[in-house]
């Protein structure tokens, strides 16, 4: 097969991309990315001189550029990941979110449609969204595949959109598709806007840790190298049509994380236990911030067969150690704009 997958130098499309590769030797691997902000060629250096990895620059909102390459690798299946994904960043430019988003998933199922000319063998259009479509549950309950969407932000409206555009060209052209909806993902390689990278960067600088409100919303964490497991796991062995709910099993409130996440990083850093606390500066709430997350993924685990492989304690040390080893691809990616960006954001 010819896989094409979007927003492959991201955070969550690198890993996806590491683990096809190596995999998969005999299928040919084509990487798509813009290389905005949070897409960098560093994420995958190591794959540069794999015979069956290949990149094209290009913007999925580009209906010309999509088919130039639909047609140049033959297309037989896509992993749709490229995607506008930070709730603060919609916040402040939400219409950044609508094209990339919904206009730029359009696009890639106008252009399957076309190139695949309704002949679907061994044709997959994978498209892979979020929890926060479903909006936000109280203290109890849990997301299910069939929970109806109330997305509560600009970030999780596109993402709603864009899943409502999938399954309308399944039903209106019967293009094969599947859906994904995953919880918070964390892990090497997280540009450091996201709350994981961003606190393993201050703690290491000494900078204050921006806390939202007094901490107690709620989100479900998975490792990022299980959840490109489930994504493989669903793209050869999902059924068409179907969605599919990935969770960690794994809920914690933020500032419980926050202790943890000091806790583990002050003794990596030889420092004394807490020393990081007095860090903690809570700061004015998100706009519409959703209180709890959490992801029934019964569904993907009895068909499937997957489940998450690591304990949340050993993945956030393994994710701390790669940040701490990878001090200088911290600071490259949080120079100059980010900084401008993290200023406005947190001061």
């Amino acid at each position: 097969m010819n896989i094409l997958i979007t927003g492959g130098a991201g955070f969550i499309g690198s890993h996806v991309i590491r683990l096809f590769t190596s995999k998969y030797p005999e299928h040919n691997i084509i990487n798509l990315d813009i290389l905005s902000y949070a897409g960098n060629l560093e994420n995958i250096k190591d794959l540069k001189d794999k015979p069956n990895y290949f990149f094209e620059k290009a913007d999925i909102r580009d209906l010309e550029q999509i088919r130039g390459i639909f047609e140049k690798h033959n297309i037989d299946g896509v992993i749709h990941l490229a995607a506008e994904s930070h709730v603060d960043r919609s916040i402040t430019d939400p219409l950044v979110f609508v094209t990339t988003n919904v206009l730029g998933t359009g696009t890639l199922l106008q252009v399957a449609k076309e190139k695949w000319k309704d002949n679907y063998d061994n044709k997959l259009f994978y498209h892979v969204s979020t929890d926060e479509v479903y909006g936000s549950l109280g203290e109890t309950g849990f997301f299910y595949e069939d929970t109806a969407y109330d997305p509560r932000s600009p970030y999780s409206a596109s993402k709603a959109s864009s899943d409502h555009l999938v399954r309308a060209f399944h039903h209106t052209y019967q293009l094969p598709i599947v859906i994904s909806n995953c919880s918070n993902n964390y892990g090497p390689y997280q540009f450091p806007e996201k709350l994981i990278p961003l606190f393993i960067n201050n703690i290491i600088h000494n900078k204050p840790l921006p806390v939202y409100g007094a901490g107690v919303n709620v989100r479900d964490w998975l490792y990022v190298v299980d959840h490109a497991k489930a994504i493989d796991t669903i793209f050869h062995n999902g059924k068409h049509g179907e969605t599919y709910n990935i969770g960690g099993h794994n809920e914690w409130k933020n500032i419980d994380l926050i202790h943890l996440l000091i806790k583990l990083t002050d003794e990596k850093l030889g420092r004394a236990e807490g020393t990081s606390k007095e860090l903690i500066t809570y700061v004015t709430d998100r706009a519409g911030h959703d209180m709890r997350y959490a992801i029934d993924a019964t569904k993907i685990k009895d068909e499937l067969g997957w489940l998450p492989s690591l304990q949340f304690e050993e993945g956030l040390s393994k994710t701390i150690d790669w940040y701490l080893e990878n001090k200088q691809w911290l600071e490259s990616v949080t120079s100059g704009a980010y900084r401008e960006y993290y200023k406005k954001h947190y001061s």
